[in-house]
């Protein structure tokens, strides 16, 4: 497991370095969340807007992250999946062809390709209501949700990262997330360590 020296300074909220998060969202997602979530992917992450489900280990697994990044640049991956675990895990699902699998179900089933089209759907609505509460232009409408929906089954990262933070809607999320080993029972994949300020203050 990598450790982080500091939960603030993998933040990007010390030491000069300015982070993604906007500054009324640094509040709102604690910074210990933050620091693990760049020591699971290895840089600080862009764009926090929350939290949007916990592994079981009590560590963030997916975020939610801003239709736009701070420098206006759009970001149509609104759920975010960070557990390097989980995503290893999933990498071996899509090595071993349940991708092409799924896709040839999704031409096959009328059904199994309406729940696929209603799971888009959640998608952007859900990415539409975070620009609107962010004061944010949304993203156009014909832009891609995540994962190839509707029409394609391209990343099951996606997927599961949505079915994650929306339990129920994505039936390919769900299927792979079935699928997975429990990634979390060997523990947290990272530790982040906080550094405890004296009394009275930071000294110097």
């Amino acid at each position: 497991m990598r450790a982080v020296d500091d939960a603030t300074a993998a933040a990007g909220i010390v030491k000069g370095e300015e982070s993604d998060v906007a500054d009324d969202r640094v509040d709102a997602v604690d910074r210990a969340d933050l620091a693990a979530a760049g020591a699971q992917l290895g840089r600080q992450p862009r764009g926090v807007r929350a939290v949007a489900h916990r592994c079981p280990c009590g560590l963030p697994d997916v975020l939610e992250t801003a239709p736009r990044l701070p420098d206006g640049a759009p970001f149509p991956t609104l759920f975010y999946l960070t557990c390097p675990r989980a995503a290893s895990a999933i990498g071996t699902l899509e090595s071993s062809g349940m991708m092409r699998r799924m896709q040839a179900r999704l031409a096959e089933d009328p059904d199994l390709a309406e729940a696929y089209l209603a799971a888009h759907e959640d998608y952007v609505a859900r990415r539409d209501r975070a620009a609107e509460e962010d004061g944010l232009e949304p993203l156009p409408r014909d832009m891609q949700s995540a994962g190839g929906m509707p029409g394609r089954v391209k990343c099951l990262h996606a997927l599961v990262a949505h079915e994650l933070a929306a339990p129920g809607v994505n039936p390919f999320g769900r299927e792979a997330l079935d699928a997975l080993p429990e990634w979390w029972a060997d523990g947290p994949c990272v530790v982040v360590e906080q550094r405890e300020e004296p009394i009275g203050g930071r000294e110097g």
